[in-house]
């Protein structure tokens, strides 16, 4: 059985999916990208900014769920330019206190909406 998840303070989906499903205890986070939901326009300033965005967009989601940062076993990170790595690994890190999830990093040649990171989670409760 699956629960479809979805909040007012993560964007909307932009195709034919939920923003997450929750199936017994494992929610699935599909890929977020830095939209902001209030006012549905784009986050890319700076990569910094939008890497905080889409971290936003994610805890947003884990708090619907009653779950947090803790609660993720696995991340899924696309790039467009690897060369972003450090700034987004640091945005992403500031989010965890310890026992880091699982996780892979890699560069694609597009994304949606022409953004910069989307990423992907796995949570556990």
């Amino acid at each position: 059985m699956k629960t479809i998840i979805q909040t007012p303070n993560a964007p909307s989906p932009i195709g034919p999916y939920s923003q997450a499903v929750l199936v017994e205890n494992t929610l699935y986070v599909s890929g977020q990208i830095a939209i902001h939901p209030q006012t549905s326009e784009l986050i890319l300033a700076d990569i910094k900014s939008e890497t905080t965005q889409v971290m936003e967009n994610i805890k947003a989601i884990l708090e619907e769920s009653k779950m947090d940062f803790e609660n993720i076993v696995k991340t899924s990170i696309f790039l467009l330019d690897m060369n972003n790595f450090a700034t987004v690994n640091e945005v992403y890190g500031s989010y965890f206190s310890k026992n880091f999830p699982a996780r892979e990093t890699v560069q694609v040649s597009k994304l949606p909406k022409n953004v910069n990171v989307e990423m992907s989670v796995i949570a556990v409760r």
